[in-house]
């Protein structure tokens, strides 16, 4: 298993819409592309309070590779990441990493 860490960090005052289409667009449209999440965090005290993490768990890179494709081309995610940002851009940047745990971690 690997897990991919997420970072996105919001436009000032932008972090809600995004917590927003997370709970009400994005979470089916991973569950209809088997994309697994394993957690989701807002950052209470860090270098920025507009900032969403949130990790994925992966079987491999390939596997990753083609869920993510086919959710990012999906036309209703595409739909509905427009219509989500008819007020005007959310996120600032997306920062990612791939983690693969080690023998003694506790998360596996």
């Amino acid at each position: 298993m690997i897990y991919e860490i997420r970072v996105y960090r919001c436009l000032p005052m932008r972090l809600p819409a995004l917590l927003k289409r997370f709970e009400s667009v994005t979470l089916e449209l991973w569950k209809k592309h088997g994309i697994r999440q394993a957690g989701f965090w807002t950052t209470l005290v860090g270098e920025s309070n507009h900032e969403l993490t949130y990790m994925l768990a992966w079987e491999s890179m390939a596997e990753r590779e083609q869920k993510w494709n086919t959710f990012m081309s999906d036309p209703d995610w595409i739909a509905k990441r427009a219509e989500s940002e008819k007020d005007g851009p959310i996120v600032q940047n997306i920062t990612n990493q791939f983690l693969a745990p080690t023998a003694f971690s506790a998360v596996k």
